[in-house]
């Protein structure tokens, strides 16, 4: 306990975020163009950023915290964002009238030369759209355009593979795919070097292993951190943790917290990595529920629940201070909750529908 405890602590060092974190800005994507700049202290609406390349689909801040990677899917195109400035420092399509370009996430380099996906190339023939297989995609951001294309192996292709997330390692040599299992490319190559299949962990007593997406909150350049869920081989009772899976060495480890619900919207810790948050949807449709979870990371135990009001589609965040989270995403509000009682305390009325493309806070 006191391991995991103390790994927060240095991943959150690593990161360069400090224990004492300050209300902050919300960057957001927001219909049909644009991003939002949301102030947390004033509860307003401070700019919006029109994306000359269409409608944001997802966010990625450098590890340096000092520019936001967007993707917009309306040309297939790449925003970016200077968290400096306040100000797009680059944008660009990578649709033509006859080629679309079809990604979601990604990761840039450390340079910020070259940023790494997966998606589909569609070409319109004369009598018909051609739709490639699932390609891993390197965009130049500098010449704007792609760089190099290399078709998903076929035993890495499926569902799966268009909802993984990314890092890469601190050499940039390889590129980290975390999905249904974990594969590693080459960068230079987009060919797998190495595929650790989590299905069956040895050692770890678990297996059908489900990786979520990153947890921004305690990132480091070194180690991808994740909230996921498993079962063990023998009741298959299942459990959702914290994951952790280094970049350098290549291992695995897992920390449970708890029984898993039907699905779990995320991960967020607070500042000084003692709290964790997430929420929790049991059942569907007519009888589905929500609730917010509070546990402690040293300990990993549920400290407190509250149930609150379901959405059909909604996003899960934390502010810089940790004092408040925030349920929003596919409306035009942010609900704010207290993050110690997990009780209800204000509606912010954002003033534009969000995307679900994130939310990403700045100092």
């Amino acid at each position: 306990m006191k391991r995991l405890q103390s790994g927060l602590f240095l991943a959150l060092a690593a990161a360069g975020m400090s224990v004492a974190a300050q209300a902050g800005t919300m960057v957001l994507g927001a219909y049909p163009n644009a991003l939002i700049l949301f102030d947390e202290s004033k509860g307003a609406l401070t700019q919006r950023i029109t994306l000359a390349s269409g409608l944001p689909t997802s966010m990625r801040i450098s590890n340096d915290n000092k520019k936001i990677y967007v993707s917009t899917i309306t040309t297939g195109g790449i925003e970016v964002f200077d968290v400096a400035t306040r100000k797009i420092v680059n944008s660009f399509s990578l649709n033509t009238p006859t080629t679309k370009y079809r990604f979601g996430g990604g990761v840039p380099d450390a340079a910020g030369r070259y940023f790494y996906t997966v998606g589909l190339k569609i070409d319109k023939e004369i009598d018909r759209y051609v739709i490639s297989d699932p390609q891993y995609i390197v965009i130049d951001l500098q010449q704007k355009k792609v760089a190099r294309m290399v078709p998903v192996a076929k035993e890495d292709d499926g569902p799966a593979v268009g909802r993984a997330s990314f890092s890469l390692s601190p050499d940039g040599k390889s590129l980290f795919l975390f999905r249904d299992k974990v594969v590693v490319l080459d960068t230079a190559t987009l060919k797998a070097t190495d595929r650790f299949d989590l299905a069956k962990p040895e050692g770890t007593g678990l297996e059908g292993v489900n990786f979520g997406g990153g947890v921004e909150a305690i990132r480091s350049p070194t180690e991808y951190v994740s909230l996921f869920t498993a079962t063990d081989p023998y009741v298959h009772n299942k459990v959702f943790g914290v994951g952790r899976f280094d970049l350098v060495k290549r291992n695995f480890t897992f920390v449970p917290i708890g029984p898993a619900p039907t699905s779990i919207a995320g991960l967020e810790v607070t500042p000084d990595g003692k709290e964790g948050f997430t929420v929790a949807t049991f059942n569907t449709l007519g009888n589905k529920r929500c609730e917010l979870e509070r546990f402690d990371m040293g300990t990993n135990k549920i400290l407190n629940r509250s149930e609150f009001p379901c959405r059909t589609r909604f996003s899960f965040g934390m502010s810089n201070d940790g004092s408040k989270l925030y349920i929003y995403g596919a409306s035009f509000d942010v609900e704010v909750y207290d993050s110690k009682t997990l009780q209800h305390e204000k509606t912010w009325d954002l003033g534009n529908d969000a995307t679900g493309a994130g939310l990403v806070l700045l100092d």
